[in-house]
């Protein structure tokens, strides 16, 4: 299992400056005060991050963590990526915002922070770099003060299930068990971007998600599904006239995204 940890940190290690140039992540454009939050997570829990000491799981180099500051949290973001880590603290120390940014495997956080947070939060492309959702929803819920709040909105199952170049099903909706292991170029940010690598990954059903996190301790309050992505981060995306991108391989409605907000019980 380390070697697939390994090798996708030098993944993303190699996809950080390509990301930091990017137009998709609009770097000058979050300088100069744009909030990298979708308006999928800002109605989810737009209300609740002002005064919260937030925990950022897979944050980057940090643009959603530090666009939670802006907003009035105390946030610590984690990443297993050292290239980005760094992108997150210079950042954070350019815009003078109250931050901390840790390098770790989402798996090897209880060794690196021992504090409670009011809200867990993770989104868009994390789940599927993760083999084990059981030891993840068991962290969650370890970092959880008793009443705290953790928030996922990520890519859909049933949308990761397709190939996007060819528009074909390719991938199990259910986790085979075995990650797939891919050699790619460019990156989500940046098709054209000189970047070859292999990378491996896991897929995993909603109920893969959910049961671990019940069986965790915490309390299911909401759980949405999407018809629309709010990236154009996928081949053969369209905008759709109100806002937002879909796939255009299938002729109907498929989920995109989904979203959850699960409870810590206060008697934790």
């Amino acid at each position: 299992m380390q070697e697939f940890f390994d090798t996708n940190r030098e993944l993303w290690d190699a996809k950080t400056g390509v990301h930091l140039q990017s137009a998709f992540y609009d770097l000058e454009g979050f300088k100069a005060g744009k909030n990298s939050l979708n308006q999928i997570e800002l109605d989810d829990i737009g209300s609740q991050i002002k005064g919260s000491e937030i925990l950022h799981l897979q944050c980057h180099f940090g643009q959603d963590s530090l666009s939670m500051a802006r907003m009035g949290a105390r946030v610590t973001g984690v990443d297993l990526s050292p290239k980005a880590i760094k992108a997150a603290n210079e950042l954070r120390d350019e815009l003078q915002l109250d931050a901390e940014f840790i390098v770790s495997n989402l798996y090897d956080l209880p060794k690196h922070l021992d504090r409670k947070f009011d809200l867990v939060f993770t989104s868009y492309g994390t789940i599927t770099w993760l083999p084990d959702l059981q030891k993840w929803a068991n962290i969650i819920a370890h970092f959880l003060r008793p009443g705290g709040l953790f928030y996922i909105a990520d890519f859909h199952p049933t949308f990761y299930m397709f190939d996007f170049p060819s528009q074909q099903i390719q991938y199990h909706y259910f986790n085979p068990g075995q990650p797939y292991i891919e050699d790619t170029q460019g990156t989500y940010a940046d098709r054209d971007a000189n970047i070859q690598h292999r990378e491996y990954f896991w897929t995993h059903s909603l109920s893969e998600v959910i049961t671990p996190l019940l069986q965790a301790g915490l309390e299911l309050e909401t759980f949405k599904e999407f018809p629309y992505s709010p990236y154009n981060c996928f081949e053969n995306m369209v905008e759709r006239p109100e806002g937002g991108f879909v796939f255009r391989g299938p002729s109907v409605l498929i989920p995109h995204v989904f979203s959850l907000k699960m409870r810590q019980p206060s008697s934790v």
